[in-house]
């Protein structure tokens, strides 16, 4: 009897280049480390990162942990971030990804929300305690067992995850490698509020497919990734890119332009992986020149509507490939041609490489009859995107959709056909990668006090900015604290339109 072909996970890919080059390197820490977390930057190779995986794993296994239970990871861009989504895999668990720039409030949801039994952090970033934060949130969220950090100075009841790398792997447990079972869970904001979306492994590895086979990254490079990797973009861009091309993986925490650039000529980066206007703003000073290794750059559109009207990209030596990012509902991806501009988007199924004849279909592009734009395939979670119930009509089966409505206003071209992105959602703002309900604006402002003001304004590189203004700014901030908003935005308010 033939036996079902079994598609692979993350860790499947990592120990299949473990096995065939365990002492290349394999992951690369951000050069400002110290400063960002308190950790001196750590260089791994695969055999190294593989026994620190096996740790963290046994560890998750000897608290206890169930297999298939929810772990939440709260971290920033380093190695710790990759260690620990690959270990808590390795267990058999599910990671639900949690954004740095939170609220308690949305912690606190997301926690409870998916059941999570344990919640990893850092001790601080940025100077912010994050190990606060999560022990705050674990006290509301009656299913959380574990309380887990790294770093120095840990609040009394969690435990350190730096103690469990200085000690030999202890117990493991057999789990079947199969790309169908649950990965991840991420969060999204829509018009119906805030939104689980969890999604099994090979949805994870056709997000890296689609943007390594469309950028043509080639096996062994080493790859930056200067992107928040909290999301489904992030860990795509990020982790599955690297698994798939087998290289190394050097992380930035978002963003010092010196730092980044330092980076990457230090490791000798061929692959840059970052917010798209950043990358733009890179590729308009000299790139071949400052960063002579580059060989592909991939943007990554949080404002998939600002691509159409995008400068031009002028470092042909690395060719920049668009991504556009629909919150957590899915990606694709489109590489400019020679003359630097953004290509046509046609609907209908795309490839990966979408210019090769033949090339295995990545996904489909449509146009919704709502005037809006949908989409289908293997990386698209379209039951976790499904309409709510109608009221009344809880006995009347709903006809199926094998589609996500992403909210985005679209139309054709008439001329070429091409689909033309023209508005994000209505009704949903977003701040770098952290989404939120307009409405919500209205409810910070009037906590300010009389005379206070606060609103979004649109800012190329991160969709908008909170700006805001107030007689009595430290009560403003107060006021901020007290609504639960996370101190890396709190703590930015200025009485001039300063952005929170």
């Amino acid at each position: 009897m033939n036996q079902p072909a079994i598609s692979p996970t993350l860790d499947t890919l990592f120990q299949r280049t473990l096995i065939r080059q365990p002492h290349a390197p394999a992951l690369l820490d951000p050069l400002n480390k110290a400063r960002v977390t308190g950790h001196q930057p750590r260089r791994m190779t695969y055999a190294e990162a593989d026994t620190a995986i096996e740790a963290l794993s046994a560890y998750f296994v000897e608290s206890g942990l169930p297999a298939n239970s929810v772990i939440a990871i709260q971290l920033p861009a380093t190695v710790e971030f990759v260690l620990t989504v690959l270990a808590a895999h390795r267990a058999g668990l599910v990671v639900a990804v949690l954004p740095l720039l939170w609220r308690h409030a949305e912690l606190t949801a997301a926690l409870n929300r998916t059941a999570a039994r344990a919640i990893v952090t850092m001790s601080t970033v940025d100077g912010v305690s994050y190990a606060d934060l999560a022990m705050h949130a674990a006290a509301e969220a009656f299913s959380i067992r574990h309380v887990c950090g790294f770093g120095a100075d840990l609040p009394e009841g969690m435990a350190s995850l730096d103690d469990v790398l200085a000690r030999p792997p202890g117990t493991t447990r057999a789990v079947i490698q199969d790309g169908r079972k649950a990965a991840m869970i991420s969060f999204d904001v829509t018009a119906e509020g805030f939104r689980p979306v969890p999604r099994p492994h090979f949805s994870l590895i056709a997000g890296g497919l689609a943007m390594s086979l469309e950028a043509d990254i080639r096996q062994g490079a080493t790859v930056m990734a200067a992107f928040t990797p909290m999301s489904f973009a992030g860990l795509a861009s990020s982790l599955a890119v690297w698994l798939l091309s087998g290289g190394a993986l050097a992380l930035h925490h978002p963003f010092e332009n010196e730092v980044l650039e330092r980076q990457i000529n230090e490791h000798e980066c061929e692959v840059l992986i970052a917010p798209a206007q950043l990358a733009l703003r890179l590729g308009d000073s000299d790139l071949a020149a400052r960063m002579p290794s580059l060989r592909n750059v991939i943007g990554l559109w949080r404002a998939p509507e600002q691509v159409a009207t995008s400068d031009a990209w002028i470092a042909p030596h690395a060719p920049l490939t668009d991504v556009y990012l629909f919150g957590e509902a899915g990606l694709f991806g489109a590489r400019r041609g020679e003359d630097g501009m953004p290509v046509a988007v046609m609907p209908g199924p795309h490839g990966a490489p979408r210019e090769q004849s033949g090339s295995s279909i990545a996904g489909e592009i449509l146009l919704t009859p709502k005037g809006t734009l949908g989409l289908r395939g293997a990386m698209v979670p379209i039951a976790a995107y499904a309409p709510p119930q109608p009221v009344g009509d809880t006995l009347v089966a709903q006809p199926p959709r094998d589609y996500v409505d992403t909210g985005y206003a679209a139309r054709l071209d008439r001329p070429s056909g091409a689909i033309c992105i023209t508005a994000p959602p209505s009704g949903i703002m977003a701040v770098g990668g952290y989404r939120f309900l307009s409405n919500d604006l209205q409810e910070w402002a009037r906590r300010l006090g009389q005379g206070a003001l606060l609103t979004a304004l649109p800012d190329r590189l991160s969709g908008h900015r909170l700006a805001g203004r107030a007689q009595d700014n430290t009560r403003a901030r107060e006021a901020l604290s007290e609504l639960g908003l996370n101190p890396l935005m709190v703590e930015a308010f200025r009485d001039r339109s300063g952005p929170v």
